[in-house]
């Protein structure tokens, strides 16, 4: 009569090939995303400006047009110049947060 189960030292060698596998494949990836370069770094931090100078400037035209419209005690161009500015502050810090989770999954991903 035969035996079904498979031998433990087997079972252990095909979950280790599993396993180098998926790390092999994952550094793969890693190394083809890797993001280094001045002209990355330029790009990003072009787009960290434009993300707070739209906003910014946004808020400060339509407050322009608020202020020639309903004129009154207060300056909403000032309002909605900080309200802008704290806006693309917010914008840029969530671009900045992402980008260093992805670099530091990567750096993790290449490191194992």
């Amino acid at each position: 009569m035969k035996d079904d189960r498979k031998d433990p030292l087997a079972a252990n060698e095909e979950r280790f090939t599993r396993e180098i596998e998926a790390k092999t494949a994952r550094k793969r990836r890693a190394l083809k995303r890797r993001r280094t370069g001045v002209w990355y770094g330029l790009g990003m931090s072009g787009l960290i400006g434009w993300s707070v100078a739209l906003p910014t400037v946004g808020g400060a035209l339509l407050g322009l047009w608020l202020d020639a419209r309903y004129p009154g005690g207060h300056s909403w161009t000032l309002v909605l110049l900080m309200a802008g500015l704290v806006i693309g502050g917010a914008n840029a810090w969530h671009w900045v947060a992402r980008e260093q989770k992805t670099l530091r999954d990567d750096e993790e991903d290449y490191d194992e």
